[in-house]
């Protein structure tokens, strides 16, 4: 998940709700206004909408080989189970 700068300067940040012993329970984002505390922490590493949309994009593109490492590790893991 990135963090998402909107055209009018919103943020957007992902935050994790986890359970006491650890476990997750969703995902979701966070919007923080110029002049939140948090706010220029985040602004730094922050991606417009259509950076972020070019990250997926590239990301699902170009995963093809690591999936298919990703799938021979699994296979020899079930076979050595």
């Amino acid at each position: 998940m990135y963090v998402i700068r909107l055209a009018d300067g919103t943020l957007r940040v992902p935050q994790s709700l986890t359970s006491e012993d650890g476990r997750l329970i969703g995902n979701a984002y966070v919007e923080l206004q110029p002049g939140d505390a948090d706010y220029e922490q985040w602004l730094a590493e922050s991606l417009t909408e259509e950076e972020a949309a070019r990250h997926r994009r590239r990301w699902e593109e170009e995963n093809d080989d690591l999936e298919r490492e990703f799938l021979a590790f699994k296979a020899e893991q079930g076979e050595d189970a």
